[in-house]
């Protein structure tokens, strides 16, 4: 059975995380994408890695691999008149052009929704780019550090204004990218739902910013009500919630409310410090925590993540482990829901990867290929596709165009 996309045709001129993640979803869901990368160079992700065995190669980047799964690769320098022109026909046969190419590089070469829609106009451009198409902050060019941190969410990952001595942390990775993409993926198929009863398409802006100022979450109502703000180590307004240390690993601890307390005290064998007036009540234990973490911390040193997390689930108490890298590739969940995928690459070898994100019952996930290596699919797409002769192709080869 074919994925739900299986009649959609998409071009991606995409780097990094947001455009490849976007169309990584559409791809992975039976889309026919083909992936635009720089001639001689390609994707910057593929300088990015991890790589195996720590050893640089541009065909066996774990994050280049893992965004570009189900995708055709071809090459082609758009910042050749030559090279617009054969991305103008790929796109002209395409429902879908995803993209994160930067605003005054949109300028530069002439990548505009109307000069494809021309030829095109059932066309749907997803544009994903750090601040939006407009605003005074259009032609600012940004990193993954620069959106994750101006868009809030460092400041809420730091200490907080009560602690300024540890500073504000980004998350590992490319998490603002990875977000743009998936807001990207879900406007293009309402863009195409849009398309399909109304027979035209539409330019869609998709500012990675706004993406991440949008998830803020609770702390917006923080500010304006009371001008405070939330944080990863300030002060909790109930406690215990937090990670504290097993003898083999790391645990959260959250047991806020009264009924849960009670089961943690039984569960920790009713020792007496429990009982006195400094954490007699929600309150009181939270304005003395200080000294309860300490009494808490004294009795998991004693106690593995597991046992723990399995007795305080019997008892209704909402603790979590914190699962490390090698917790999650050996969880028995995971496996059990055929999470990871082990896929066969020409270049890096066969390799496990994060598989569905969700499960359907008709037209599911699959993999159909691995990432393309650089302009594996030159011939196919130019040739086959585009009835470029081979005279054509060594010419555009010869000039850099492809």
């Amino acid at each position: 059975m074919s994925g739900p996309f299986a009649n959609l045709k998409v071009v991606e001129v995409g780097e990094l995380a947001s455009a490849p993640y976007a169309s990584k979803l559409l791809a992975d869901l039976g889309a026919d994408v083909v992936k635009v990368e720089r001639p001689g160079v390609g994707d910057r992700a593929r300088r990015r890695g991890p790589y195996p065995k720590n050893e640089p190669h541009p065909e066996k980047s774990g994050l280049f691999l893992y965004l570009n799964t189900n995708k055709l690769g071809v090459t082609l320098d758009i910042f050749k008149p030559e090279g617009m022109e054969l991305l103008e026909r790929l796109v002209a046969d395409a429902d879908v052009l995803v993209h994160n190419v930067s605003p005054p590089d949109m300028d530069r070469v002439g990548l505009s929704f109307e000069r494809f829609r021309k030829h095109n106009p059932r066309l749907v451009m997803t544009s994903i780019t750090p601040y939006g198409l407009t605003g005074p902050y259009r032609d600012r060019l940004a990193e993954e550090l620069t959106i994750w941190s101006q868009g809030g969410l460092t400041y809420l990952n730091g200490a907080g204004p009560d602690t300024r001595e540890i500073p504000p942390l980004k998350a590992f990775g490319q998490q603002a990218g990875y977000q743009g993409g998936i807001h990207g993926a879900v406007a293009t198929v309402g863009a195409m739902m849009a398309q399909l009863r109304d027979g035209e398409g539409q330019h869609l802006d998709v500012s990675v910013y706004e993406v991440c100022a949008s998830q803020l979450e609770l702390t917006y109502v923080y500010w304006p009500y009371g001008q405070r703000v939330a944080s990863r180590l300030g002060a909790k307004p109930v406690q215990p919630l937090e990670a504290l240390e097993c003898k083999d690993g790391i645990i959260f601890l959250c047991c806020i409310e009264d009924h849960q307390w009670k089961a943690f005290v039984e569960l920790m064998g009713h020792p007496a410090w429990t009982d006195e007036e400094l954490f007699k009540n929600r309150g009181r234990r939270t304005a003395n925590w200080d000294a309860g973490r300490l009494f808490v911390q004294e009795w998991l040193n004693e106690q593995t993540v597991q046992d723990l997390y399995h007795k305080a689930q019997a008892k209704r108490i909402p603790f979590a482990p914190v699962s490390t890298m090698g917790d999650l590739l050996s969880s028995d969940h995971l496996k059990a829901r055929g999470f990871f995928v082990e896929i066969a690459h020409p270049q890096a070898g066969a390799l496990k990867y994060p598989g569905p994100l969700f499960q359907m019952s008709r037209t599911p996930w699959e993999i159909r290929r691995p990432a393309p290596t650089l302009g594996q699919h030159n011939r196919e797409v130019y040739v086959e596709r585009l009835k470029l002769s081979d005279a054509e192709l060594t010419q555009l080869k010869q000039k850099g165009v492809i």
